[in-house]
């Protein structure tokens, strides 16, 4: 690989590295909104826990989680992906 393509795949891993810094300031501001709704279930009454609108609380507290874990795996695999490019552009 000449000097011009490995220039540009550098330039191209950096933007990616960007976004996915981007991305888990997305999910911090995810995992906060999670501990949020999981707050206001848990300080429910068991009543209202039960009701329609707490269990409704209670799904979207365990979508962010959920959604978390996806977002975790998914850059895991990406920075994998990266080192893996980063490795095979040097040698």
């Amino acid at each position: 690989m000449n000097k011009q393509r490995r220039a540009k795949v550098e330039a191209e891993l950096l933007a990616v590295r960007t976004a996915i810094e981007a991305l888990r300031f997305a999910m911090d501001n995810l995992k906060d909104l999670a501990t949020e709704e999981q707050d206001c279930f848990d300080n429910m009454p068991e009543g209202l826990q039960a009701s329609e609108n707490g269990q409704r609380i209670e799904e979207i507290a365990q979508a962010f989680d959920s959604a978390n874990s996806t977002f975790e795996s998914a850059i895991d695999d990406v920075e994998s992906a990266i080192e893996e490019i980063g490795e095979a552009v040097n040698q």
